[in-house]
């Protein structure tokens, strides 16, 4: 696919899902979280914190308890513990080749294209993605040929505020991103009202965030 067919096919698609978003309830885990078992999974968990003992590396941790639990192989990528260089746009990949930058995005790289599902774990940052984990996002124009292929995906996400138009945001380009790619959503916790470091644990959402694992 080459970068103006790209472009066409995303713009259109992230119009239409902002334009209706709805409301989140809390916790919010999708129906589609009870998946059938039907084979054990590679998944590739992406997490954006850049604190070690963060809240969503904390729902993060407990997905992944519940799903090698299940029986799946998990992988795991802190993008804030790693050296991604932001996507340049210099097309020097076209799309699907290798990139000019030699870093951890190498790693994620060889886990990505075979995995099953991929699994985003973020905490919101003025009202968006964690500049870590999106890092890693822009660099899958390098191996858009290789990732447009049916995955599953879930997101774990985290936000000090409580009102559910604020995470709309993240919910909608989680959306997007999975209709661009053909991926399914499997499910996504989302917990409000978390700010301080830890403060998570004393709610419902590490529970949701194995359970959604585990019926994997």
């Amino acid at each position: 696919m080459n970068r103006r067919k790209f472009l066409k096919t995303a713009a259109p698609l992230a119009l239409g899902t902002l334009a209706g978003v709805a409301p989140l309830a809390a916790p919010d885990v999708a129906a589609a979280g009870a998946a059938i078992k039907d084979k054990a999974m590679k998944i590739l968990v992406l997490t954006g914190s850049p604190r070690k003992n963060g809240n969503s590396n904390h729902l993060a941790s407990r997905f992944i308890e519940g799903a090698t639990e299940a029986g799946h192989s998990v992988t795991r990528f802190d993008a804030a513990q790693s050296e991604v260089h932001p996507c340049i746009a210099c097309n020097s990949c076209g799309m699907d080749g290798p990139c000019i930058f030699q870093d951890d995005f190498g790693t994620v790289r060889e886990q990505i294209v075979p995995a099953d599902m991929v699994v985003f774990a973020t905490p919101m940052y003025y009202f968006g993605i964690s500049a870590q984990l999106k890092a890693v996002i822009d660099r899958f124009y390098a191996i858009n040929g290789q990732i447009h292929v049916p995955k599953k995906a879930a997101l774990l996400m985290t936000y000090a505020n409580t009102a559910a138009e604020q995470a709309a945001p993240i919910a909608a380009h989680y959306d997007v991103l999975l209709d661009y790619l053909g991926w399914q959503d499997a499910g996504r916790v989302i917990a409000p009202g978390v700010w301080v470091e830890g403060s998570v644990s004393n709610t419902p959402y590490p529970r949701a965030a194995y359970e959604l694992g585990k019926s994997l």
